[in-house]
């Protein structure tokens, strides 16, 4: 079912195989594309790149054609690549992979499996993005606390916590301004219907009023 459509033992490939390994790359590599715009916030670069991947893919790998010489000099090339923009989301980089997989796929000549694991997976993404089915709990934040460093941090915040949070735990605590105060890190779930703005303004009443974040636990920012 899954066989290639390419000839095995021929020594190279005809051009009608490749045009049709080629279209479905390109159609394949649009559907990804509308996938992603549809499912996250993007750019229109950032989609043409990942609907004209995987006929760029497909052509490395006819080029290849099992030789280990090519293979090993097309992986040299490939090395010289550097990214320079901005570190990607997990979903771009998921659309990146995706993109390539459909490229080996139908490079190697197997065009029936490349389509029906990429309508499995943008079903999958569909799924995942418009249900309920993995979505992480909305009370969960980080807090960070900036302290003096003679303010006694082990219990100091314990009746807020008690107040505000079912859970506040701890997990990083460094010293910052040349040793002069602390930054402490916890992991926080919020009560139902609390208002943020009286648990921070409750926080900075004990902190002297330092510097407070709250943030999500997805988001890296620092105070």
């Amino acid at each position: 079912m899954f066989n290639s459509i390419f000839d095995a033992s021929a020594t190279g490939q005809n051009i009608t195989t490749v045009l049709i390994c080629a279209a479905v790359a390109l159609v394949l590599g649009m559907v990804v594309a509308i996938t992603h715009m549809k499912t996250s916030q993007t750019s229109k670069s950032f989609l043409v790149t990942i609907a004209t991947l995987p006929i760029l893919v497909m052509a490395v790998m006819i080029m290849i054609n099992g030789n280990l010489g090519t293979s090993i000099a097309i992986l040299g090339a490939f090395s010289l690549i550097r990214f320079r923009s901005i570190q990607g989301q997990a979903k771009e980089l998921l659309s990146v992979f995706f993109s390539m997989m459909i490229g080996l796929a139908c490079g190697m000549g197997h065009v029936l499996f490349a389509v029906i694991i990429t309508i499995i997976t943008v079903f999958a993404i569909i799924i995942f993005t418009y249900f309920h089915i993995l979505e992480p709990n909305k009370k969960q934040r980080v807090l960070k606390i900036v302290i003096p460093e003679d303010l006694d941090y082990e219990d100091v915040f314990d009746d807020v916590f008690k107040k505000y949070t079912t859970k506040a735990e701890l997990v990083r605590m460094k010293t910052i301004n040349m040793g002069s105060l602390y930054k402490l890190t916890y992991d926080v779930t919020l009560r139902s219907g609390i208002k943020e703005k009286a648990f921070l303004d409750e926080i900075r009443v004990k902190n002297s009023n330092l510097k407070v974040l709250l943030s999500h636990p997805c988001l890296e920012e620092e105070i």
